[in-house]
């Protein structure tokens, strides 16, 4: 199996411009999927997730009650949401009420702390917040999977600096 990249977001909230630099950081580092965890609030941001060239999965979360009903036009369903990527089983919500290890990969968002945590074969991982909102940071995470091992790659920066700083944690699988 060769390496998955998947990028992953939330908590974008009406900052359109920096999620933009976000999904553009993660095509630079070879993301080749999206998921967004929720809070997007406007169109704009599903529009950009869309228009990103790249497969992509969305949740609604606890301010998205202005995009019920989009659900047609874009990737946006009800958490919990459960997807595959090529044999990985993948667990998306937004708020973290559905924390059962029944998935290789269990994906939240709504705190807007970078979290990771691997326990029983299973990956727990918040990506923090797009938005800079609860503290002066943006960021986002790409994972890497190959066979049962996660990388992940943390990525965060000041919403104005233009160099991202990065930490990597890798966990190995059976």
């Amino acid at each position: 199996m060769s390496i998955i990249k998947i990028g992953i977001l939330s908590d974008t909230h009406r900052r359109t411009d920096l999620q933009e630099a976000v999904i553009a950081k993660l095509k630079y580092e070879g993301a080749k999927y999206l998921l967004h965890l929720g809070d997007l609030e406007l169109e704009d941001n599903l529009v950009s997730l869309k228009n990103s060239g790249l497969p992509y999965a969305a949740v609604f979360g606890n301010n998205d009650i202005a995009l019920r009903g989009l659900e047609r036009e874009y990737k946006i369903a009800q958490e919990p949401y459960y997807l595959k990527i090529k044999d990985i089983k993948i667990k998306m919500m937004h708020m973290p009420y559905y924390m059962s290890a029944d998935s290789d990969i269990v994906l939240f968002g709504h705190l807007h702390k970078f979290s990771v945590e691997y326990k029983n074969e299973t990956l727990f991982l918040n990506p923090g917040e797009v938005c800079a909102r609860n503290k002066n940071l943006t960021e986002c995470v790409l994972l890497e999977i190959e066979k049962k091992n996660y990388t992940v790659n943390y990525f965060y920066r000041e919403p104005n600096a233009s160099k991202w700083n990065s930490k990597v944690f890798e966990f190995k699988g059976n």
